[in-house]
């Protein structure tokens, strides 16, 4: 392909947070492997609410919801995530990515208006991410509750996500730096929206959903970055990465034909 693969990341980045440093990582070890030039750029939450924003959106082949919450505009946040969600473009929702995901879904989907999250203290009866509940037992000194290597991740057989892995793989091992997880009262929504879930923890707790009808829309509490490397790539991740150089494809072939 001569042409770049272009991903926007939504998010506000920190370049003392490792995960942001693991999103651009990560991009370049799908790119190298699945042998694409890549071109990522991070797209601030506030530069969302803006009235040209989709211009801004369209001008990439994919959009990765980036970990990082607290975000500078809660509204520019959920306005990407619906781009992609509306517009079929390809996303892929890591950590926060993945919460904001469900909030957005869950107002403009399943119509509950103040769908929120607890970490944003805005007073809201319907609290679609919680404080986690249960912490890993061997999380180091002061990591959120929910951090480190977890096993036990169970994929669900047929979807998209276990195809990824491995249409024989049944668990995974993948790891998380949060304190914020799906309140299972909400579960229902995620269906209602047409996003099943496609992995869970060893209690039963959401860990991913996906769409079936999206050309790629993925959307996981875990973080596929972290554990990517240049070696060995994550499998997520080059799933992402090659839908995003399909549709790139795709929209070319379509401008020659107009």
């Amino acid at each position: 392909m001569s042409q770049a693969v272009r991903i926007g990341i939504l998010g506000d980045f920190n370049p003392e947070f490792r995960s942001h440093h693991a999103t651009n990582d990560s991009l370049q070890h799908a790119a190298h492997k699945l042998d694409f030039e890549l071109h990522s750029e991070w797209i601030p939450t506030p530069e969302l609410v803006k009235p040209d924003s989709h211009k801004l959106l369209e001008s990439f082949d994919g959009l990765w919801g980036a970990p990082g919450s607290p975000f500078k505009s809660f509204d520019g946040m959920l306005k990407g995530i619906e781009f992609a969600r509306k517009r079929d473009w390809p996303y892929l929702g890591t950590c926060a990515g993945f919460q904001y995901a469900l909030i957005e879904f869950a107002r403009n989907v399943v119509g509950i208006a103040d769908a929120d999250s607890a970490e944003n203290n805005s007073g809201s009866k319907n609290i679609i991410i919680y404080p986690v509940a249960c912490a890993v037992p061997d999380r180091k000194g002061d990591a959120p509750k929910l951090s480190g290597k977890v096993p036990e991740i169970r994929l669900r057989p047929g979807s998209y996500l276990q195809s990824f892995y491995g249409k024989k793989t049944e668990t995974v091992t993948e790891e998380y730096f949060c304190n914020f997880e799906v309140n299972p009262e909400y579960e229902w929504t995620t269906m209602e929206a047409g996003f099943p879930v496609v992995a869970r923890g060893p209690q039963g707790e959401i860990r991913a959903v996906e769409s079936p009808t999206h050309r790629f829309f993925v959307a996981t509490l875990f973080q596929p970055q972290l554990s990517s490397t240049e070696k060995k790539p994550h499998p997520v991740v080059n799933a992402f990465v090659q839908a995003a150089a399909d549709w790139a494809r795709k929209k070319l072939d379509d401008s020659v034909l107009e």
